[in-house]
């Protein structure tokens, strides 16, 4: 106890310098929960936005779908299994036929994929209802980005073209029924979304389909024939590699903002053991020992990291909460490639604040006792006569 007292009697003596330095300190401290509580909100909403739109509890694909690879579409369908089929008519699964197409807004042509869905499933969030009835015209469900490229609004016409089960051109003037928004780029760009049941009877493809998304919680996924299921752990895969490479940079980033911080403190204890021989001198006349004396200029460093987490509570705990709540809007975030939206929402858990705090207080403790090695070399007499050191 004695130590601690003259450890804190000293910080409080040397005054401004001490705040300074908390000051600079919190600053690494607060930038590293900042930008670890960014990476993990941006991937917490990316994967909560592909589950939600995209993946749901997983996907049926049919053995031959490459979804980088636009040529494999053509062989990559097939009826539905009984299994699967069962799953669609329980609403527990939502069937998708991909086909290969173009539409001609405004006379110009741009390829899409065409991608039939059942109106009623409620497995993905898109919106599909908008495109049940029976008219003659054939309703079609846009993104707003894909709405925005080809220059289409609700209520808009365009021709649709497509190949047919014997690849035959086949074309129909569409109806835009609705114009979704969404953070998923994937169901988005390029894609035209039509009613199942009539893509299946105008390309001749009856009952056919490219892929199978199950829903939520789904349990033991039956094993099926000539399809390949894949979890949302594969599915998410490429997203949590791009998150860690991101981690990487930023480490590199915050690494030499906290090596700037232990360098102030460094600085200011090798000053304070130079400046403060006479004092050491004389704890060690008074009956300390070397170890004490060193533990307690070691002991001054790590309360400056104590200090500085408190100092970066002051303004940093009403910060995080605040983002954490309301987010930040980010220009241009829908077209990133990265399915966050236009807000970041941080997530800040208890395992990030305690974990960067021991870190802090850990690197800050040996940072502060590197310097105080010199004592270990010092004589009493030349410290009270202020030589050696």
């Amino acid at each position: 106890m004695t130590i601690l007292r003259l450890a804190v009697r000293n910080l409080r003596g040397a005054g401004i310098r001490t705040w300074l330095n908390a000051f600079a300190l919190s600053l690494a401290f607060v930038a590293i929960i900042f930008g670890q509580g960014l990476l993990q909100g941006m991937n917490r909403q990316a994967e909560d936005a592909s589950v939600a739109w995209q993946y749901g509890g997983g996907q049926y694909r049919q053995e031959n779908y490459d979804p980088h690879d636009p040529l494999t579409l053509e062989a990559a369908r097939a009826p539905l299994p009984p299994e699967l089929r069962a799953l669609a008519e329980a609403g527990r699964a939502a069937p998708v036929l991909i086909i290969q197409g173009s539409i001609y807004p405004g006379g110009r042509m741009m390829p899409v994929q065409v991608r039939g869905i059942p109106p009623d499933q409620r497995v993905v969030a898109i919106p599909t209802a908008a495109l049940a009835g029976d008219g003659e015209v054939l309703p079609v469900l846009l993104g707003a980005r894909m709405a925005q490229a080809a220059g289409l609004e609700v209520g808009d016409y365009v021709t649709v073209q497509w190949r047919d089960a014997r690849g035959a051109f086949d074309a129909r003037d569409a109806r835009v029924a609705e114009v979704m928004r969404t953070s998923v780029e994937t169901v988005d760009k390029g894609i035209v979304w039509v009613p199942l049941a009539r893509l299946q009877e105008l390309t001749g493809l009856a009952d056919a389909a490219t892929l199978v998304t199950v829903e939520r919680g789904l349990r033991r996924p039956p094993a099926v024939a000539g399809w390949d299921f894949r979890g949302p752990d594969y599915l998410l895969a490429d997203l949590r590699q791009m998150v860690r490479s991101k981690s990487a940079g930023q480490a590199l980033m915050f690494g030499v903002l906290f090596l700037l911080a232990m360098l102030a403190i460094f600085d200011t204890q090798l000053l304070s053991v130079f400046r403060r021989r006479r004092e050491i001198g004389m704890l060690v006349a008074l009956g300390m020992t070397r170890a004490q004396v060193i533990a307690l200029f070691t002991l001054e460093g790590a309360l400056h990291a104590v200090l500085a987490a408190l100092v970066g509570a002051v303004y940093g705990a009403p910060l995080f909460i605040l983002l954490g709540r309301h987010g930040f809007t980010v220009p241009g975030g829908d077209t990133w490639g990265f399915a966050i939206g236009e807000r970041i929402h941080p997530a800040y858990t208890a395992g990030l604040v305690l974990g960067t705090t021991a870190l802090v207080f850990v690197v800050a403790t040996v940072v502060a006792w590197l310097p105080t090695r010199r004592i270990a070399k010092l004589r009493p007499t030349d410290a009270l006569q202020g030589r050696g050191g």
